[in-house]
């Protein structure tokens, strides 16, 4: 039998130890073996509730823990490509939440980082490892829908505190950068190519100074994705895919609940309706077993670092556009 991979997390963060790290816990192939908080007493008391062994007042303690193989950093988005860096450097591999990086020159000194150190990093795109959407995917190759010719995303939350990370410019707030990462990932997944060009409108929040409202349209060559996402609507999601013969919606495409199975609506086109179910999974157990049989087995991991760069290069685009007014094509940090 595979020994479990060793995990160390990084920082207490809500979405750690509410959900990553309980189902890291349910997971055959990780072992969350320590937490670290610049607190250690919040670090101790987080750590006592999980049933983790080991607990550190400083994130230096846990990089240099010689029983950690591999790093979760949840830490707020302008901590994540340094601190990711760090653990890299030293030998630790990292799975980093999203968005992994809040620049192009940040998301490319990652791919550096990597191949400096030869150990692994991955974004925490559980969504691209849930099988709901590998069967949405496979939907589509099989031609279920016809050729895909448009995405339509709405995901939304209502979230007004200024204390809350994502309400903080300089800490990387804002909805584009906190869930319009979502569809812009899953639509380079879905037409499994990139977007030409781009267009966005933001809406600024004056007291944060951070988007609230986000739309966009992304080009492709097949077709076109369009998405809104606000961090001051209604919570709200829901993903829909119309191809040329028929139609595909995906009821809960983000926050797929655990306890439940989760279904896709294929609409073929001549008025049958067929729900595709899927068995109740925790998506971040399997997200973290996915990260850890790819390093134990010596794997491509299911989201290469260089698709994340991709990703923020559209991201980056999409900000650019609602500055400009215009379409905007992704460029690398030296175009």
């Amino acid at each position: 039998m595979t020994k479990p991979l060793r995990w160390g997390v990084l920082g207490a963060a809500r979405i750690a130890l509410q959900k990553v790290i309980p189902g890291m816990q349910r997971g055959r192939l990780c072992d969350v073996g320590a937490l670290a908080s610049r607190d250690r007493a919040k670090a101790e008391e987080a750590a006592r509730k999980l049933g983790i062994p080991r607990a550190y007042g400083s994130y230096e303690e846990l990089l240099a823990d010689p029983e950690i193989d591999a790093v979760y950093n949840p830490l707020p988005n302008h901590l994540h490509v340094p601190w990711s860096i760090r653990a890299l450097e030293a030998g630790k591999h990292v799975l980093c939440e999203k968005p992994i990086a809040l620049s192009v020159e940040e998301a490319e000194a990652l791919v550096r980082a990597r191949d400096r150190s030869g150990r692994h990093v991955q974004e925490a795109f559980m969504v691209l490892t849930h099988p709901q959407w590998l069967g949405v995917r496979d939907a589509l190759r099989s031609g279920r829908i016809g050729a895909l010719r448009s995405i339509a995303t709405c995901f939304s939350y209502f979230n007004e505190d200024p204390a809350n990370v994502r309400n903080v410019a300089e800490f990387g707030g804002g909805g584009l950068f906190d869930i319009g990462c979502y569809p812009v990932m899953l639509s380079r997944f879905l037409f499994a190519t990139e977007p030409r060009r781009v267009a966005a409108c933001l809406d600024i929040d004056p007291r944060f100074g951070v988007d609230r409202l986000a739309s966009a349209v992304l080009e492709f060559e097949a077709g076109h994705s369009v998405f809104t996402c606000s961090t001051q609507a209604a919570a709200y999601q829901r993903v829909q895919l119309v191809g040329t013969l028929g139609r595909l919606e995906v009821e809960v495409p983000f926050n797929a609940p655990p306890d439940r199975e989760t279904r896709v609506f294929l609409d073929d086109g001549r008025g049958r309706i067929e729900t595709l179910s899927f068995d109740a999974c925790d998506q971040y157990a399997v997200q973290g077993d996915a990260f850890s049989a790819a390093i134990l087995e010596g794997r491509q991991l299911p989201i290469p670092i260089e698709d994340s760069v991709s990703n923020t290069r559209v991201i980056a685009a999409l900000f650019r556009s609602a500055k400009s007014g215009t379409w905007e094509a992704p460029l690398s940090a030296t175009d």
